[in-house]
């Protein structure tokens, strides 16, 4: 029981870094799938492989090498040169994600809760630094809460989904997109995930010493990205073209259900924006950590200062922007992932 305990907190972890506001908002399925209609099925699963594989393999570089942060295990891969310049790129990469689910909670209280966009931004501010304070073990204890109640209402927003007349629209929504495109969203997506969750991924690793425990939580968790990448999917290729007018469309697609079980997922939306943000930030701490000798609160709020300026911008914004630039930027290094030696040794 204690096994399959820490498989779970590794699984959810996992699951938990990978869905952040993006994600959980809608947004993301909707420009690296949804939008190339029929081919998008085939292109999650092929993600869905990635996440299995690759994120199963990070876990256990990192456990086998004894890497303490992402920048360690870049070092690895690259080599110390260029390792510590693409661990540059990463600090820029998180403080860009980070930003991104900043804007996501203050789009979510503004659009689903009626609150000042503002208040969104603080009171995730404040959250975070509380969770932070904690290291990872507040990590791995937001996630095994907030991921199970994800994965509920994602089967929930599914079944409903299957009484609509348009349910089987995912198989026939046509793609008006080049093939060159349409195939390099699904290694774009997990590239650009798999760079950014190695901020939690690499301490993970290190948190436990069983590699079994690793191995099997990997596969679990890579599992069930995939398998809510494609529910989250079929519910929006339902309601499309209509759906992509909103800033968090499926809080929209849970709202046949009533008030009240929309008020709960939206608190689920921002429980998953909340766990992607913390891991970010606490990835970017243990970095800055290793060059400063500034005491590790006083650089958690100095994060997080910077995140709450560059979510001024906006929500959408930032993530049509951001996340297909560094999912593009992060395609070498998932490329030398690929080719390292110590997967499943």
């Amino acid at each position: 029981m204690r096994k399959f305990g820490q498989i779970l907190q590794v699984a959810f972890t996992y699951v938990g870094t990978i869905v952040g506001a993006g994600f959980a908002s809608g947004q993301e399925i909707l420009q690296f799938f949804t939008q190339y209609g029929w081919p998008a099925a085939l292109s999650i699963t092929l993600a869905a492989l990635l996440f299995v594989w690759l994120g199963t393999k990070l876990m256990l570089l990192a456990h086998d090498t004894g890497a303490k942060s992402y920048e360690d295990l870049n070092r690895t891969l690259l080599g110390p040169r260029f390792g510590q310049a693409f661990s540059l790129f990463q600090l820029a990469v998180l403080l860009g994600t980070s930003t991104v689910m900043i804007a996501g909670a203050g789009s979510l209280f503004q659009e689903q809760l009626g609150f000042h966009y503002q208040t969104g931004l603080l009171l995730t501010l404040f959250l975070g630094f509380w969770v932070l304070r904690k290291g990872m073990s507040g990590i791995l204890s937001i996630n095994t809460v907030v991921v199970p109640f994800m994965l509920l209402y994602v089967a929930l927003i599914f079944i409903g989904t299957q009484q609509l007349p348009t349910a089987g629209n995912w198989l026939i929504l046509p793609n008006d997109y080049p093939i060159l495109k349409t195939a390099i969203s699904p290694l774009l997506y997990a590239a650009f995930n798999l760079a950014t969750a190695q901020a939690v991924l690499v301490p993970l690793g290190n948190a436990f010493s069983e590699r079994r425990v690793l191995l099997i939580g990997g596969i679990v968790g890579g599992i069930l990205v995939g398998l809510m990448l494609m529910a989250g999917h079929i519910a929006l290729s339902a309601r499309m073209p209509d759906i992509r007018q909103f800033e968090i469309p499926m809080a929209q697609l849970i709202g046949q259900f009533g008030p009240l079980v929309q008020f709960i997922y939206t608190l689920v939306i921002f429980g998953e924006i909340f766990t992607t943000f913390v891991a970010d930030v606490f990835g970017l701490a243990l970095q800055l950590k290793q060059h400063s000798r500034l005491p590790n609160a006083i650089l958690i709020l100095a994060l997080l200062a910077v995140c709450y300026g560059g979510a001024q911008i906006g929500f959408s914004s930032l993530l049509s922007l951001l996340y297909p630039l560094f999912g593009a930027l992060s395609l070498g290094w998932i490329w030398l992932l690929m080719r390292g030696r110590r997967f499943m040794a």
